[in-house]
């Protein structure tokens, strides 16, 4: 079901009622108190027609002061509810994204680049931006409109035929232009986010750009996007003129109407001097939230454009949580696939079909076939990561659906070719926030020799990772994935080249290791290291099956 804009900021606001009221009951006291003022100077006016200063004079005067000084206590409150709501909404997307971007189905992934999707949570300080204006300025002056026109109903009934029309003409303006300023306010969005990516992908082969310096490509892409991110926005700007020129329009019918309506009825002494200033007053204050309501239609399209952008993170779909099954036997995993069929949903032909194996409890087993044969898809499979399409994949003799997914994932280490470090410490990339005691990091370094890069480094494992690891060698960022791995102890590796840049040596050490009949685990991997081939038990060659 597709959620509209305005749907998400409903939905937004949704768990601020209690905030959201105080907002309104200030906004309201704010209007009646501001309304009360014109009924105060006409009062003063009155009073000022007898020639004479007296005490009620006075009294007046002081009552219009302390309504000034009430409006403004009355907003300061009103700033501090909605910057409580600003603090939360920070919180709350910042953890959504946290949250959701591990959980995304990775065939979802596979349609976006989903560095992208990060870019969309600046939008949340967009929502932060606009939300004031939207529940303070907005309200007070659709509220000052209301009570304005409800105030001059009293003067005269002839006023309030008037404000149900000049309600109406204000509602039909909104009604009809809003949609276009909406639609053309995504578009231009979409170009926005659009050349922000292709901004980063320079940055990120900016070694590819900076030897090709006779190519122009980086230039010529930027400048197709500007171009349309320009006629976008120049769609959006003509619709908010337009809005502007209908509004124009409608101020002049308002103070025209209003002006010659408080005008005969002075004349026809159905209103004395001080009403007529009084009604004066009203009136500029009502022209004024008109216009306010115009300047902040920008706004409010901002806001539901950013909603619509953070919508289109928190709509993909997430894994499911599976069973309720756990992993509690000791020993490693043993892995049944009772034919198994996956394909992409682009894909005419299935990765591989009716595919059937199985592989004991603590086994070494090696997959081979030639490319194109399914073997990092299976192993995405049997990690989690990809869910077939028919079929059934067994552990331990449970189908993998039964499963709880969290605690199922604790008892798998999976090492894939790609970079998989992020900016923080060395520690923090090898326990991952997991309580994992000094003995056994230390343990792990010296099976991986990495205790002789640490020693000289000050800060030892507690010194930073640059993003990706830029900086360090390509042997040293494996080492550091497969000690992320191996350091709880898992009871199925899932491994795909993971050795790939360490030498022959060193490679024969650590695959002693890992499949020395003293370890535990079920191990699955991929490589063209035929040494994997001698100390594996088992060998499934996708090419055949």
């Amino acid at each position: 079901m597709t959620i509209t804009p305005i749907q998400r900021f409903w939905s937004l606001l949704k768990p601020y009622k209690f905030e959201l009221r105080q907002i309104y009951a200030y906004a309201i006291f704010i209007g009646l108190v501001n309304l009360t003022l014109p009924l105060g100077i006409q009062a003063i006016v009155n009073y000022l027609q007898t020639g004479e200063i007296t005490s009620g004079w006075l009294v007046l005067v002081g009552f219009v002061l302390i309504g000034i000084a009430i409006t403004g206590i009355l907003r300061v409150l009103q700033l501090r509810v909605v910057e409580n709501i600003q603090q939360d909404l920070f919180a709350r997307s910042g953890f959504e994204f946290a949250y959701r971007i591990p959980r995304i189905k990775f065939l979802e992934l596979d349609k976006i680049h989903a560095p992208e999707l990060v870019n969309r949570f600046f939008d949340t300080l967009t929502i932060q931006k606009g939300l004031p204006k939207v529940l303070i300025d907005f309200s007070l002056a659709a509220f000052q409109i209301v009570f304005g026109l409800v105030l001059l109903s009293i003067y005269s009934p002839y006023f309030i035929i008037l404000a149900f029309v000049l309600v109406f003409v204000l509602w039909l303006i909104i009604r009809i232009t809003g949609p276009d300023g909406l639609t053309t306010s995504l578009k231009e969005s979409k170009y926005k986010y659009q050349l922000a990516h292709w901004l980063e992908e320079v940055a990120r082969v900016n070694r590819s750009f900076k030897v090709n310096t006779d190519s122009n490509l980086h230039l010529t892409k930027t400048d197709d996007i500007v171009l349309n991110y320009i006629t976008s926005r120049e769609s959006h700007f003509q619709v908010l003129i337009g809005q502007f020129k209908y509004f124009i329009g409608f101020r002049v019918l308002l103070a025209a109407s209003l002006l010659l309506l408080g005008g005969y009825l002075v004349f026809n002494e159905r209103m004395n001097i001080g009403q007529f200033v009084a009604a004066e007053i009203i009136i500029i204050l009502v022209i004024s939230s008109v216009e306010k309501i115009i300047t902040l239609l920008d706004t409010i399209y901002d806001v539901l454009t950013a909603l619509e952008k953070i919508g289109y993170v928190t709509d993909l779909k997430l894994d499911s949580h599976g069973g309720t099954a756990q992993i509690t036997s000791p020993g490693g995993i043993s892995v049944k696939a009772d034919g198994i069929t996956f394909s992409f949903p682009d894909d005419l032909q299935p990765v591989f079909e009716n595919l059937s194996f199985e592989i004991p409890k603590s086994s070494r087993v090696m997959l081979t076939g030639a490319s194109g044969t399914g073997k990092t898809v299976l192993l995405r499979i049997l990690a989690g990561i990809h869910k077939v399409d028919d079929g059934v994949l067994y552990f331990n003799g449970l189908p993998f659906d039964n499963y709880e997914r969290q605690q199922l994932h604790k008892n798998i280490g999976v090492a894939f070719p790609t970079n998989q470090l992020f900016e923080g410490t060395f520690r923090e990339n090898i326990t991952m926030g997991r309580d994992i005691s000094d003995r056994s990091i230390s343990e792990i370094m010296d099976l991986l020799q990495l205790n002789k890069y640490f020693i000289h480094r000050p800060q030892g494992l507690n010194g930073i990772v640059d993003s990706g690891g830029r900086t360090l060698p390509r042997s040293m960022i494996q080492k550091l994935l497969i000690a992320r791995i191996i350091i709880n102890n898992p009871k199925l590796l899932i491994m795909e080249d993971p050795l790939q840049f360490i030498d022959n040596e060193e490679k024969k050490r650590i695959i002693d290791y890992l499949t020395d009949s003293q370890r535990p685990w079920t191990l699955i991997v991929v490589s063209d290291f035929d040494y994997w081939k001698e100390k594996t038990s088992q060998t499934i060659d996708l090419g055949k099956t």
